[in-house]
C-alpha cells in the first residue's frame, strides 16, 4: 500500500497574503483542497497525513469527506525536512517497510493523477522516484553571483518537482540519520535519500504541476479555475 504526507505548514510570505497561501480560496476551495482531492481519488493510496499548524486543523477537518483516507495531523518542524520527518513518524505502525510514501506540497494544486501513478509505478529495485523537468535554457555557474565562471551542461541538469515517492523505512532511517542538526540544512526532500545511498529514479515531470509561489502563480491558477 502507498501513503502520502502533505506539507501544509508553510506561511507563504512571498505572496503578501494575510493567511498562508494553501488556505487561500480559489473558486470556493482552499488551494490545499485541490491537493487533497487528487490524493483522495488515487486508488493506489491507502491513507495520508497532513502536516499543518494546529490552528488550522479544525478548518481542514471541516472540508474532509466522511469516507476520507485522512489518517492524522502532524505539527510542522523548524524547517521543511523536519516537517516531513514529523509526518513520517505518524506513519510508523501503519506503513510497512517497502511501502511507498509520497511527499507532496500543499501549494501544488495541479498535480495530476497520471503523475501520482508515475511516482508509484517504479521498479522494485528502486528506492524512490522524483519527477524532473529538463533544462531548456543555457545554464551557467557563478560562484559570486556577479560573474560567469563556467558553462554547465544542461543535459546533465534537471529541475526537481514534488511529489516525490520513497520506500518508507529506508527514507525514515535516512532522515533519522540527520538528526538533530544536519536535517536543518536540508533543502530538498530527496537530499536525505541521496545521502543515505538510496536509488532514486527520475521520472517525467509535468510543466503544469507548478508550485504556487508568487502572485503571478496564484493569478494563473485563478484563471484556470475561473
Amino acid at each position: 500500500m502507498n501513503y502520502a504526507v502533505i506539507l501544509s505548514g508553510g506561511v507563504g510570505t512571498r505572496l503578501g497574503l494575510d493567511i498562508p497561501k494553501q488556505y487561500y480560496k480559489v473558486n470556493g476551495k482552499f488551494i490545499l483542497e485541490y491537493v487533497i482531492d487528487t490524493i483522495e481519488q488515487n486508488d493506489s493510496l491507502g491513507g495520508y497525513v497532513i502536516v499543518a499548524a494546529p490552528e488550522w486543523w479544525q478548518e481542514i477537518r471541516a472540508v474532509l469527506k466522511s469516507d476520507s483516507k485522512f489518517l492524522s495531523f502532524a505539527e510542522p518542524g523548524e524547517n521543511r525536512q523536519l516537517s516531513i520527518y514529523h509526518g513520517l513518524l505518524q506513519l510508523k505502525g501503519v506503513a510497512e517497510a517497502d511501502d511507498l510514501v509520497l511527499i507532496q506540497d500543499a501549494a501544488r494544486p495541479n498535480t495530476s493523477e497520471e503523475l501520482l501513478n508515475r511516482c508509484f509505478n517504479i521498479k522494485e529495485s528502486e528506492d524512490g522516484a522524483m519527477p524532473v523537468l529538463p533544462m531548456k535554457d543555457t545554464v551557467y555557474l557563478s560562484r559570486d553571483g556577479k560573474r560567469v565562471d563556467s558553462l554547465l551542461n544542461r543535459q546533465e541538469i534537471f529541475a526537481g518537482q514534488a511529489p516525490e515517492a520513497f520506500r518508507f523505512e529506508r527514507y525514515l532511517r535516512a532522515n533519522e540519520a540527520l538528526l538533530p542538526k544536519e536535517i536543518l540544512k536540508i533543502n530538498g526532500s530527496t537530499e536525505p535519500a541521496i545521502k543515505a545511498g538510496m536509488q532514486i529514479a527520475m521520472i517525467d515531470g509535468d510543466e503544469h504541476n507548478y508550485k504556487i509561489t508568487t502572485m503571478a502563480d496564484l493569478e494563473q491558477f485563478r484563471r484556470e479555475k475561473g
